[in-house]
């Protein structure tokens, strides 16, 4: 049913770590003093987009009084005391060693900031060293279109080297946006999606699951976990 592949792109907010759900605080503590609320049919809509991108259409879908400088401002002091409490989402660090172990090629293609960035993997910097390349739209300038075009996942193919063919590299996402931009890239993704996205929004997908613990990479042709 599906492809071999020799590479692999993470995704990393709401995939790799919690940090769709930290998000959703840092909106709601934005959005409520202006008497409005951060909604999941918005927060859908914005998932997997640049930083700069997900502010707009929030300020527009709720009419908020705000620039998107002002808010990137705002979503800014809440990084440190907020973001740095991310964690790894379950079968992340299981996987990603064991693709490490076989030495297969791993990158991040993340529509986060490079300051965004560094507050989330504060506490994980031994693990996100191995990816290479780390693609972050927000502050890329390579990336002209945010997810979900297909610039994001075409820029960090790119970056491999030597540079694979799309065909033989998997995207793993959790966001609708993420899905579509992997798509579009002629690559297959593994979609993660969170419990609240509705089904008809993760049927473009490659492959479904409820959580990276699911994944069996023979699927793909990858080297098995080992039984224990």
């Amino acid at each position: 049913m599906y492809q071999h592949v020799t590479h692999i792109i993470f995704d990393m907010d709401g995939l790799l770590l919690n940090t769709e759900e930290l998000y959703t605080i840092a909106f709601q503590n934005m959005c409520r003093p202006h008497g409005k609320s951060y909604t999941w049919d918005i927060k859908i809509k914005c998932m997997g987009k640049k930083a700069q991108d997900g502010a707009r259409y929030v300020i527009d879908a709720l009419d908020l009084p705000l620039t998107v400088d002002q808010w990137m401002e705002q979503l800014h002091d809440q990084l440190e005391s907020l973001f740095t409490q991310a964690k790894l989402m379950p079968g992340a660090e299981k996987l990603i060693s064991h693709l490490k172990s076989h030495n297969v090629p791993m990158g991040i293609c993340s529509g986060s900031t490079r300051e965004g960035y560094l507050a989330k993997t504060t506490h994980h910097r031994e693990t996100f060293s191995i990816f290479s390349p780390v693609v972050l739209c927000g502050s890329d300038e390579d990336v002209k279109q945010s997810k979900p075009h297909p610039d994001p996942y075409n820029v960090a193919r790119s970056r491999f080297d030597p540079v694979p063919s799309a065909g033989s590299i998997l995207v793993f996402e959790d966001s609708p946006n993420g899905v579509e931009s992997g798509i579009a890239a002629d690559m297959q993704v593994v979609m993660v999606p969170d419990p609240n996205i509705p089904h008809d929004l993760t049927t473009k997908s490659t492959l479904v699951l409820n959580s990276l613990e699911e994944f069996k990479p023979e699927l793909f042709g990858l080297p098995p976990y080992q039984q224990s």
